[in-house]
């Protein structure tokens, strides 16, 4: 019925890796950096998610360590936009490289 090979679950979560890591490592925006980062997650996730079908041992435990990893990305840009959005407020910006404020 559904007949797709690890290797192609691998290829996805490649292509959504390098896809968060240039966004994350090129883009000013920090919303943007944001959502890069998540989709980094999203390929871990499919990543756990396909070894743990197509492991040694099949089991549930892909799918418990991505549903905890789901859990931290929720929590990361909760934090991520509320520190955005104090951010914002005081400088009225959000490009990477004017948020400096620790610094001085």
């Amino acid at each position: 019925m559904n007949n797709v090979p690890l290797s192609g679950y691998l290829l996805l979560a490649l292509v959504l890796f390098c896809i968060g890591l240039f966004g994350a490592l090129t883009k000013r925006n920090a919303v943007i950096v944001l959502i890069s980062i998540e989709l980094m997650l999203n390929a871990v996730n499919i990543n756990l998610v396909a070894f743990a079908k197509y492991g040694e041992n099949p089991g549930l435990t892909g799918q418990i360590f991505a549903l905890f990893t789901m859990t931290v990305a929720a929590a990361e840009a909760a934090v991520g936009l509320a520190i955005l959005m104090a951010l914002y407020r005081k400088r009225k910006s959000v490009h990477v490289d004017e948020m400096n404020h620790l610094k001085q």
